[in-house]
């Protein structure tokens, strides 16, 4: 075989063999293939396709490109994976509610570029928390605490790794088939039971359309599954951000309140991550799924795993008690209030996120360094009334001029008039 075979195959509109795509994805990994024939493979994949057999031929090709771990558990290993929006915490209160269940969760996580936050940035706003561990640490932390959440080690996925650094300067990141693979290859190297999808729909996510999230959805499903991963998947509302804070350290706040069975501090989030959780049970014949993982959190059974975890991957030891102690706190706080009175009928994710991007709570480019006091909290939601000089939130913030600029950039965000069309949380079930 040999690369210029296999792009002119997908150049001219035919399918390429299972092996074919295993030899590109290997080639990938190991060098065989240059920069000049990925991007001209990632170009031909984005105007043409494949079949649905070619997506889990290059999705599985992808995953076997490096080490895919398997598990000798006295449990389900299951997980799940979000395409991205705001104020979307929920991996840091799903894991351990699953690992409070019997689950083994292994997951691999990644950071915030663009208006997005990254799991692994919010982790890391705990002080001491290290989130790129070795596979043997990796093993440990799951079996002693259920759950583990993490980077991926470049013995992970490497072809992943290297096409996605090609289409991110060759404008094929937007290729439905790529962003398949590229999800799932990484999920699946982490040799899950099961897998529930969160397909982000609305102004704080990537999919804005209803049409884009279930083509992405429907893609995503039906490859894991043809991978061999039983998979679900939910398309979700993001026409505002989950949790009512958006940064690192405010949002592992929120997550916190949570798991102390605070459930109106972040009713959204709590009620989003209770269905996801009861979904990837689902998957495994659970059929109680939300009274147990409800129980997880008032019991206090998914705060000691939470805390488990993060004393495992260095962070305090106290975390389940003296949270609050823990978390950085921005010099300049103060509360952002609303230029006229009336009823909160939009609100721009997309534009809240670059605001906490601005703040220093996220990143331009990938080597950008992050505030992780920064972000907002006390987030109007869609629906809610509010007077002349009420406050539409609350800025957490470096420098007053930076609170300013924040100020002005919330106040554009959000639209005050007189009634709200609110979309349910759950848009769609794909299965």
């Amino acid at each position: 075989m040999d690369a210029r075979s296999i792009i002119a195959k997908i150049r001219a509109k035919g399918a390429p063999s299972d092996a074919e795509l295993a030899w590109f994805t290997n080639g990938l990994a190991t060098g065989a293939v240059s920069d000049a024939q990925a991007g001209a493979f990632a170009m031909a994949v984005c105007l043409n396709g494949l079949s649905d057999a070619g997506r889990v031929a290059l999705t599985c090709g992808m995953r076997d490109s490096g080490d895919v771990l398997k598990w000798d558990l006295d449990g389900p290993v299951l997980d799940k994976h979000s395409t991205g929006g705001v104020g979307d915490p929920v991996s840091l209160i799903l894991a351990p509610m699953l690992a409070a269940c019997g689950v083994f969760v292994p997951m691999i996580s990644g950071r915030g570029l663009g208006h997005t936050g990254g799991t692994l940035d919010k982790l890391e706003a705990i002080p001491g928390v290290r989130t790129d561990v070795s596979e043997a640490r990796l093993r440990r932390i799951v079996a002693d605490h259920g759950c583990a959440i993490v980077g991926a080690t470049g013995a992970i996925a490497p072809a992943d790794k290297r096409l996605y650094a090609i289409r991110d300067v060759t404008a094929t990141v937007e290729s439905t088939d790529l962003i398949t693979a590229s999800i799932l290859s990484k999920k699946l190297a982490a040799g899950l039971d099961g897998l529930v999808l969160d397909v982000k729909i609305g102004s704080g996510a990537f999919m804005k359309t209803q049409a884009e999230a279930e083509t992405l959805a429907r893609a995503l499903v039906d490859v894991a599954n043809g991978a061999g991963c039983p998979t679900a998947a939910l398309i979700t509302d993001m026409d505002q951000p989950l949790a009512p804070a958006l940064g690192n350290a405010v949002e592992v706040a929120a997550c916190m309140e949570v798991l102390s069975g605070n459930r109106d501090a972040a009713p959204r989030l709590y009620d989003l991550t209770v269905t996801l959780g009861a979904q990837v049970l689902a998957l495994h014949g659970e059929a109680n799924a939300e009274a147990r993982l409800k129980n997880a959190i008032s019991s206090g059974q998914a705060t000691t795993h939470f805390a488990g975890m993060i004393a495992a991957m260095g962070g305090p030891p106290d975390m389940a008690e003296d949270w609050r102690t823990h978390l950085p706190a921005a010099p300049v706080v103060g509360d952002i209030m609303a230029l006229h009175a009336g009823v909160v009928t939009a609100i721009d994710g997309e534009a809240l996120g670059l605001a906490v991007v601005a703040l220093g709570g996220g990143r331009k480019v990938e080597s950008d360094s992050i505030n992780p006091a920064v972000g907002l909290t006390n987030m109007v939601c869609l629906g809610e009334k509010v007077a002349q000089n009420q406050p539409l939130c609350m800025v957490h913030a470096a420098s007053e001029d930076a609170a300013q600029a924040a100020a002005v950039a919330v106040q554009n965000a959000v639209t005050i008039g007189r009634g709200a069309d609110i979309a349910p949380l759950i848009r769609k079930e794909v299965s």
